[in-house]
């Protein structure tokens, strides 16, 4: 079980760094998701949400070419740190992230649509830049729409398989997640060793999801 625990500890370093990432790069783009009139809205609310809809192994694939050694920006990465993007754990990060984006834009632009700009004006007329208006307006008022972000995001990464296979392989302590630690143990037929690893992310989804709906909850009450 050393194994599996070494798998749950990088997926969930995975996780954080993920959700940590995705929640300053998806409250801009919810934000104006939230308010534009732009005729680009809709398809950038598509491109956003392919990953919900889009198998993990086609995502995985063109990931892997664009993140591959002979790509740009692959070759790019590989010039200034002398490794590969894919199967590393920077690979991994990289992928979450656009894996799991509508997870994060969604719930926070479920959040902001309801505002609109008028609480930002409010606050603006009272002396606030736009920044100071968001933080301290938009922020304390979308507070729910930031946790279920936030929950989702990271629950999401943990359960992730496919992407990251391709993308990461299955390097022991480096890209060896737990949803392929268990994928290896069944192969192998271990089914004592997967079972444990599986009831300790079965019990983890599980609280971090009571936690979200329950604060939701409360917050309604």
């Amino acid at each position: 079980m050393t194994d599996g625990w070494q798998a749950l500890w990088l997926t969930a370093q995975l996780a954080a760094i993920t959700t940590a990432i995705l929640m300053v790069v998806a409250t801009p783009m919810a934000w104006w998701l939230a308010n534009t009139r732009s005729v680009f809205r809709p398809p950038i609310q598509a491109i956003v949400a392919l990953p919900i809809v889009l198998p993990p192994t086609v995502i995985g694939f063109y990931l892997l070419v664009l993140l591959g050694p002979t790509s740009t920006l692959g070759g790019w990465w590989v010039q200034l740190t002398g490794s590969t993007l894919t199967f590393s754990f920077s690979g991994l990060v990289i992928a979450s992230c656009i894996y799991s984006l509508p997870f994060a834009v969604q719930p926070l632009q479920n959040a902001f649509e309801p505002l609109g700009q008028a609480e930002v004006e409010a606050a603006r007329t009272l002396g606030a830049s736009k920044l100071d208006a968001f933080f301290s307006v938009v922020v304390p008022m979308s507070k729910p729409g930031f946790i279920n972000a936030a929950v989702l995001s990271f629950a999401h990464t943990i359960g992730e398989f496919g992407v990251v296979l391709m993308v990461g392989g299955n390097i022991p302590g480096e890209t060896r997640l737990i949803s392929i630690a268990i994928y290896d143990s069944v192969e192998s037929l271990d089914y004592s060793t997967a079972h444990s690893m599986s009831a300790v992310l079965l019990v983890l989804a599980f609280v971090t999801l009571l936690g979200m709906f329950l604060f939701n909850r409360r917050r309604a009450a």
